[in-house]
């Protein structure tokens, strides 16, 4: 049982998505169940509109799963384990303000040491936790971890060891008796029977603590793997709440999900990137040995060259397994070598079969205009540009670039394109004749 837990606080990025698409990929490749759990007990950064756009993403992507649970409707649970570690003594009452955690950890780190809690509050006699209580004041909550060496054998880092208390005890409850990531997974990972937990390397302290938890409430431990995170180009992390690199913004721009799915279970492997297959491929070659341990970096700008290139290369009866084209077979042979997404395609059919009007209009002599249509050929076919312009340069003084620039504008609104040998054929001789006349002066 494996399961992919984001918190809806913000847009799902492309780190978010490897850590799913991961996890999905491992449990088809050996046979497991996979499901989605939303970790939206902090009420004021959660949204359900965030939640919506999770699911949205993930099934966009056709990434699978059986069910999905939510945190915020499991509260009771988490009190009742909260009472449970209360009575046993795993956790005990601390009473810094985060100012005074903050001057601790300045403090230590200028001595040169690890910034790890000194167990203040630990120190405090009963009757002193009792005034401070009596006095307004309420405690937040550690998990108070014991002096055995933490050590597991990570599916990406290999044996990973944690001793002497060299991480803090973490807080586990906020003063409002909120629960924590720490303990709120460790709940749902024990009850849900979770096997396998596959996440980012900035959990492994997270793991250390809650190997020790799922220890104190009796469960089995997991599994564990630890991706590299996924860094951009600059060195810098990615962000939810920017919307920066976020999947909502790469469907905006077209890209292709199965473009999408390649990349990112590819970056920092072995495997190609450039060559791009289908996702039961993707499973039969799933190998977390070929996996890096060092941070790897995201160019968006890779996405969008292998996203054109994978384009390029597609028949019309592939393109159609993904997507329902407004056009037919022929046209896209014409365009599909001079764009980029499907969005461009779209836009060249809807200049070729419906009214185009210039706001600018192209200047043109009145002999060179007057040519220009006499020399245009009743039928129209793949060799009427080269032969038309051809005619037209014989008898004008104009430079064949300035012709051609002007033609093509004239006739589909844009300076670049497809090969207008083949372009011209989308639009017949009336339609042609046409634009000149309106989209010249």
């Amino acid at each position: 049982m494996l399961r992919f837990a984001p918190s809806p606080s913000g847009l799902l990025h492309v780190g978010n998505l490897r850590v799913a698409l991961l996890n999905y990929l491992f449990a088809r490749k050996y046979n497991k169940k996979f499901f989605l759990r939303i970790d939206d007990t902090d009420l004021e950064r959660s949204s359900q509109k965030y939640t919506e756009s999770i699911i949205s993403d993930l099934k966009w992507l056709n990434i699978e799963y059986f069910d999905i649970f939510k945190q915020s409707e499991r509260m009771g649970k988490y009190i009742d384990v909260f009472n449970y570690l209360k009575k046993k003594e795993f956790i005990y009452p601390c009473f810094e303000s985060a100012e005074e955690l903050s001057l601790k950890r300045k403090i230590l780190l200028k001595q040169g040491r690890p910034p790890i809690y000194d167990r203040g509050s630990l120190k405090l006699k009963k009757s002193e936790i009792s005034s401070l209580i009596s006095s307004g004041k309420k405690p937040h909550w550690r998990l108070k971890l014991n002096d055995e060496v933490i050590t597991w054998e990570d599916k990406i880092h290999d044996k990973v060891t944690f001793k002497n208390l060299s991480i803090s005890d973490p807080v586990i409850f906020r003063s409002d008796e909120l629960p924590l990531f720490t303990i709120t997974s460790v709940v749902d990972d024990a009850d849900l029977n979770v096997t396998h937990i596959m996440r980012g390397d900035d959990h492994l302290t997270n793991t250390a603590a809650q190997i020790q938890l799922f220890k104190m409430l009796d469960s089995k431990v997991p599994e564990f793997g630890h991706f590299p995170l996924i860094k951009s180009i600059s060195g810098e992390g990615l962000s939810k709440r920017t919307g920066k690199d976020s999947i909502n913004q790469l469907r905006s721009e077209q890209v292709l999900p199965i473009i999408i799915i390649n990349y990112l279970s590819k970056i920092g492997t072995s495997s190609s990137v450039e060559r791009i297959i289908g996702i039961d491929k993707l499973v039969q070659e799933f190998d977390l040995k070929i996996f890096s341990k060092n941070s790897i970096f995201y160019d968006p700008n890779d996405l969008h060259r292998l996203n054109s290139k994978y384009l390029k290369e597609l028949s019309f009866q592939d393109l159609k397994k993904i997507t329902n084209p407004i056009f037919n077979q022929s046209f896209w042979e014409i365009v599909k070598s001079n764009i980029d997404n499907i969005k461009e395609a779209e836009d060249w059919y809807e200049i070729t079969n419906s009214e185009l009007i210039l706001e600018d209009k192209v200047v043109l002599s009145n002999d060179l205009k007057k040519i220009i249509l006499d020399e245009l050929p009743e039928k129209i076919n793949s060799k009427t540009w080269v032969e038309w312009t051809k005619k037209i340069l014989e008898k004008c003084d104009i430079k064949p670039k300035e012709l051609y620039t002007k033609l093509r504008i004239i006739l589909t609104g844009k300076q670049f394109g497809p090969s207008m040998n083949n372009l011209l054929t989308l639009l017949n001789t009336r339609e042609i004749v046409n634009r000149i006349k309106v989209n010249s002066e």
